[in-house]
């Protein structure tokens, strides 16, 4: 496990958890973003910051 920063989207400036392995993302459950309810994905750059994808519908999951 690693505590990262979000930046962009929805939860930008969120301190969130992550498991750091072969296929990183998070999909983070947010009323913020585009899809209330839905979440909200987030995945390394190249620079292991942790970037705002898009929001996902609940079902998209």
């Amino acid at each position: 496990m690693a505590e990262v920063e979000l930046y962009g989207g929805p939860l930008d400036g969120w301190t969130v958890d992550v498991e750091i392995d072969d296929d990183p993302w998070i999909a983070i459950i947010s009323d913020h973003g585009e899809h209330p309810g839905g979440r909200s994905l987030y995945e390394p750059d190249p620079s292991g910051t942790w970037r705002w994808v898009r929001d996902l519908r609940w079902d998209e999951m």
